[in-house]
């Protein structure tokens, strides 16, 4: 799951919305909003991102904030170290090869020092 997938999805259930309704009123197929929940599609257009913004009547900083979440939600992240430190390679590589292993105490510890934490507030708990 994306963080955008994991916001829409936490906005829509505290209204009480089933994924069919959100849909039918997004004009989008319940099918779409799901993957779109799950990172199974990429990220969303600005134009879903206000569709949705208006949908839940977010506005301003909200709006903004959820935008930038989007942006933050590209199921397949890929980095390019290529005019880049040896020592910034060798961090991407570890990266991608153990994020999968990582603890949700190391996912929030790596979100917070990057800062992402708290200029997305990407809402992460520890179980």
């Amino acid at each position: 799951m994306t963080p955008f997938g994991q916001k829409i999805r936490n906005m829509r259930s505290k209204k009480g919305l089933t994924l069919s309704e959100m849909a039918k009123a997004l004009q989008v197929t319940p099918a779409y909003l799901s993957a779109l929940e799950h990172g199974k599609r990429g990220k969303p257009s600005k134009s879903m991102v206000s569709q949705i913004c208006s949908y839940f009547n977010i506005i301003w900083d909200e709006a903004e904030k959820l935008q930038e979440i989007a942006e933050l939600s590209k199921p397949r992240a890929v980095i390019d170290t290529k005019d880049l430190s040896s020592d910034a390679t060798l961090l991407a590589n570890l990266l991608a090869n153990r994020i999968a292993n990582l603890s949700k105490a190391d996912l929030i510890f790596l979100t917070d020092y990057l800062g992402a934490k708290t200029k997305y507030k990407i809402n992460m708990r520890l179980k």
